[in-house]
């Protein structure tokens, strides 16, 4: 794992902080394996878009692609057709796809942000309905796991980048450490901060969009951005459009201005 972001990172489905310019984003908070969910937030995006007359203008997704809900290899699979065809849809990295990442390379991974004795496979987590929505179990035998899922979805999780940045505004899935240029900010921070970040109120590098802690609605903080609102457990799949650092909620009759 590297001690700090690389910011050349770019092979696959990218690596590490990815700077690009874009009047108009796109940004999906955490899926959780929800793929009605997910196909009803793209629908959203295509409204708009229709609306605005911008096909181009990036999808960023949060992270936590995988766990808790129904179909997370559907989730990702569709991910991987949609980029196939030419959708400017990118991702960053969860917490919940490096743990489901590191099981398959060893069954005996123990995540560092999690706590001791805590494994992907704890009820809590969400990794056994993941393995079923590939038809296997959680007692199947590792090799067996392993054959399960596609080689495309496992390097899709190993190449999701940790970062991407657009003028003023970054998506990351967790936050960052208060006090570190985005550029230092290490992996298990971006994966799986919480404190420091939400209690920091001082206006960070570049507005910080973010999910991983569930919140109830979207929320604005003027430094930062939760997208997290629990669909993971079942609640619903926040999607947003920022136009610079302005930002809007998509839902069913159109665009609702989310204020700091």
């Amino acid at each position: 794992m590297p001690s700090a972001i690389d910011i050349q990172g770019a092979n696959g489905f990218g690596a590490g902080i990815k700077r690009e310019q874009a009047m108009r984003i796109y940004a999906i908070g955490d899926i959780h394996g929800q793929i009605g969910m997910l196909h009803a937030a793209h629908e959203r995006i295509a409204a708009d878009r229709a609306h605005t007359g911008d096909m181009d203008a990036p999808v960023v997704h949060l992270g936590d692609l995988t766990d808790r809900g129904p179909d997370s290899n559907g989730v990702i699979q569709y991910l991987i057709d949609g980029i196939a065809r030419g959708e400017p849809w990118l991702m960053v990295k969860g917490n919940h796809d490096r743990m489901f990442a590191g099981f398959l390379e060893d069954p005996e991974y123990h995540d560092p942000g999690l706590t001791t004795g805590l494994t992907w496979l704890h009820p809590r987590l969400g990794g056994v309905e993941t393995l079923v929505s590939y038809g296997v179990a959680a007692d199947t035998p590792h090799s067996e796991i392993q054959r399960a899922v596609p080689d495309s979805h496992k390097q899709f999780l190993a190449d999701m980048p940790l970062m991407h940045r657009f003028g003023d505004v970054a998506f990351v899935h967790a936050g960052i450490l208060p006090g570190v240029a985005l550029a230092d900010q290490l992996e298990d921070d971006l994966l799986w901060i919480r404190g420091p970040f939400h209690v920091e109120v001082l206006p960070f590098e570049a507005l910080i969009v973010h999910g991983h802690t569930p919140v109830d609605t979207p929320m604005h903080y003027g430094n930062r951005v939760n997208l997290d609102t629990g669909a993971g457990y079942d609640k619903f799949l926040t999607t947003v459009v920022f136009e610079g650092t302005d930002c809007w909620v998509l839902d069913g009759a159109g665009r609702v201005a989310l204020i700091p």
